[in-house]
């Protein structure tokens, strides 16, 4: 269902979203009622309805029994969860996950796969295509891939973006690299120019911790929170804020940097050009080098994880001192913004309580009195699908945490240089 965005083509595309999101919220309605809900004019109504039977978004439900001699029940049309997808994909620094949702917003399915960090763009949107027609039952040949009535797809980054929206008209000024990164966030990232080009399709995009954030605040260990701070150790260290109710975004979308707040004044040189940051005590590669250097053996988390179980005395102090610094700084975050919930995910939350515990003793030692008892400390519960799952929120923008998102393009005159914060 893409169209040409003029004036007349936006104002039909709502007119559609509307009757989509009627139906999706109430389910199966006649004509009439959908007519009584939506405040369009008859004319109108039945020109988009026709439209979108004639897609197949939209299909004749079964007929409900009238009371005896009122005549012909009256015909209600319901969704068709088959009309399409909407697809999140996440591409993080060493892995892709990718996630689908139906028209009626049910998960169709999930899949993820790990790649070398330096992979190419060119590989890693190959991958995606691939692991989302195992999702799809679509073919994976070129201009193959449609997604029905959906007609998007939302997608996570590693660094800042200029904007969900930047540039996805103008695919020739894309800039970037292959770690991730991209060089002026006021131009399309080049990931999103090569899935335009295969899929067809307007590409959304964000930050893909952020979007975590937005996954995990809508289906996840914060659904239903108005005030949420999340955290994600991974390969970098990184989050997201619900402030109010919305997803906070900040200027220059640069809400959520958590890793690079400074815990070691002077200490280890990070890679956003400072030095003694969160992320160079707290991220996977920081944790595995101090490990080793204090004689444990651990190549990667899932090892680390058997050390913790098994009681190393080497990885349990060294938890607890990781644990500590990054309930300091969540404390201050806490006592500067005031959640109700924080969200602990990545892969070194898999360490359990022996990081767990140390970042609670901070926080109740470091926040104001008057919030220690008013915190909820929680692990993350969508796993790597988080981002992705953010993705086809940012696409369907129909959450209340969106509600003061931009829609569209808001660049920097001055861009601030990216981070590699994730």
């Amino acid at each position: 269902m893409s169209q040409p965005r003029g004036p007349l083509s936006q104002l039909r595309r709502g007119h559609e979203e509307l009757v989509l999101g009627l139906l999706r919220k109430h389910g199966p309605l006649s004509r009439g009622e959908l007519g009584k809900r939506c405040g369009l004019s008859r004319t109108t109504l039945y020109d988009i309805l026709a439209e979108l039977v004639a897609s197949g978004a939209v299909v004749t439900a079964t007929s409900q029994e009238a009371p005896r001699g009122r005549g012909r029940p009256a015909e209600t049309l319901t969704l068709n969860p088959d009309a399409g997808q909407a697809i999140g994909i996440d591409f993080a620094r060493r892995a892709l996950h990718v996630a689908a949702v139906n028209l009626a917003h049910e998960v169709v399915g999930s899949a993820s796969e790990p790649h070398d960090a330096d992979l190419p763009w060119e590989e890693r949107v190959e991958l995606a295509v691939r692991l989302v027609g195992s999702l799809t039952g679509t073919r994976t040949g070129a201009g193959a891939l449609r997604l029905g009535a959906l007609d998007a797809i939302g997608v996570g980054v590693v660094g800042v973006v200029g904007s969900p929206e930047a540039g996805r008209d103008d695919p020739a000024t894309a800039q970037g690299d292959s770690a991730g990164g991209q060089d002026d966030p006021a131009v399309p990232h080049p990931v999103q120019v090569l899935l335009r080009e295969r899929f067809g399709v307007p590409v959304l995009l964000d930050n893909n911790t952020r979007l975590a954030a937005l996954g995990e605040s809508i289906w996840g260990a914060a659904a239903g929170g108005q005030d949420v701070l999340y955290l994600r150790l991974s390969h970098g260290v990184g989050g997201g804020l619900v402030v109010g109710g919305s997803l906070h975004r900040g200027a220059y979308g640069l809400s959520g940097e958590f890793g690079h707040i400074t815990v070691e004044p002077g200490g280890a040189r990070c890679d956003c050009g400072g030095t003694g940051c969160l992320e160079t005590v707290a991220s996977i590669r920081a944790v595995l080098d101090a490990f080793r250097a204090a004689g444990g053996r651990a190549a990667d988390v899932p090892e680390l994880v058997k050390a913790v179980r098994a009681g190393d005395s080497t990885a349990l102090t060294l938890l607890d001192g990781v644990g500590a610094r990054i309930g300091e700084v969540l404390a201050a975050l806490c006592n500067a913004i005031g959640p109700s919930v924080i969200v602990i995910g990545g892969e070194l939350a898999e360490t359990g309580p022996a990081l767990a515990e140390p970042i609670e003793r901070a926080l109740h030692d470091h926040v104001m009195p008057v919030s220690r008892h008013r915190v909820s400390l929680r692990r993350a519960t969508l796993g790597e699908v988080a981002g992705a799952l953010g993705g086809i929120a940012l696409v369907l923008h129909e959450s209340p945490l969106l509600s003061r998102y931009p829609a569209g393009p808001d660049l920097a005159e001055d861009p601030i240089p990216d981070k590699e914060s994730r």
